[in-house]
């Protein structure tokens, strides 16, 4: 099974593709974990996506598509992936295809998440990350048990730089721009699935569990 998570930022993809790697067993391919590790380790890559990410602007194409191409070619991607937050404009789309297609390889689902504005907004705002094992709470709907510590492995929370009000608007101005083109792209070719991302992460989950089983 081959999926990709659509949805503007917030909307849960990372979430719900955790959820789907465990029951389906198959690897969860984010490109905003690869290049949190690379800013991590402070690679030359690294730097870079920092700046552009702090800025609430998008990772160039071509460092994206390489990190993609070569994440697929592994071994544990035989049986199936879940792209989450990839692609993200019309070109990465098209350039996704035409890499599956060299592969004889096929996306079966495009699920769409769909969520307003200023919920998103409400979300990200309240939102920490763990850096140690990419555990995400929120001060609303998911608080850690123990303030500012994450509950799996008890490192200290940390909200995301890009994480602020004014940043988000950014962001979801670009998501308008360049990634919601991506809904009629995927459902001309019949394979988006469009899944209402409020209540819940389990009523989200079962939601997404339908459209694809």
């Amino acid at each position: 099974m081959r999926l990709i998570l659509l949805g503007p930022p917030g909307a849960g993809k990372g979430t719900q593709a955790k959820m789907l790697k465990e029951k389906f067993q198959i690897p969860q391919i984010s490109t905003g974990d690869i290049l949190r590790q690379a800013v991590k380790d402070n690679t030359e890559l690294g730097a870079k996506a920092k700046t552009v990410m702090d800025a609430g602007q998008l990772v160039p194409d071509n460092i994206v598509i390489g990190l993609i191409k070569e994440r697929i070619r592994q071994g544990d991607c035989k049986t199936g992936f879940i792209l989450d937050g990839f692609p993200r404009n019309i070109t990465q789309a098209k350039k996704l295809s035409e890499t599956l297609q060299d592969m004889n390889l096929a996306i079966d689902n495009v699920i769409d998440l769909e969520v307003d504005e200023g919920e998103v907004v409400e979300r990200l705002t309240g939102r920490s990350t763990c850096p140690e094992c990419g555990a995400m709470f929120h001060q609303v709907s998911r608080p850690p048990k123990v303030n500012e510590v994450c509950d799996s492995c008890g490192g200290k929370l940390e909200q995301r730089p890009d994480d602020n009000k004014e940043t988000i608007e950014k962001r979801l101005k670009v998501y308008s721009e360049s990634t919601a083109p991506l809904k009629e792209f995927y459902s001309k070719q019949e394979s988006l699935r469009t899944v209402e991302a409020k209540g819940t992460v389990e009523e989200i989950f079962s939601r997404v569990c339908l459209m694809i089983e």
